[in-house]
């Protein structure tokens, strides 16, 4: 299909047949990016989507031994000369 661009301000738009909206699941917002010289529109989706099954899946705090990780580090030159508190 071949459309034309539209004046938009200082800027150029396309008008997306509903058909095709539906079509490809757009919500409200998509993404927009140039692949190849191509403009690629693809279905936006909110940030952190998909972080709360992780977190759910994750195993409670009780199970997961607590480790300090820095405990073994020794002092280095940093720490004696250069570090303020």
């Amino acid at each position: 299909m071949t459309v034309d661009l539209v004046r938009i301000g200082n800027s150029r738009g396309i008008r997306i047949p509903k058909s095709m909206i539906k079509q490809c699941g757009f919500g409200d917002t998509v993404e927009l990016r140039v692949e190849n010289q191509q403009l690629i529109i693809a279905p936006g989706h909110a940030p952190r989507r998909g972080w709360k099954q992780v977190f759910e899946s994750a195993p409670a705090c009780s199970q997961v031994e607590d480790k300090l990780l820095l405990r073994d580090l020794r002092e280095n030159e940093f720490d004696r000369e250069e570090w303020q508190w």
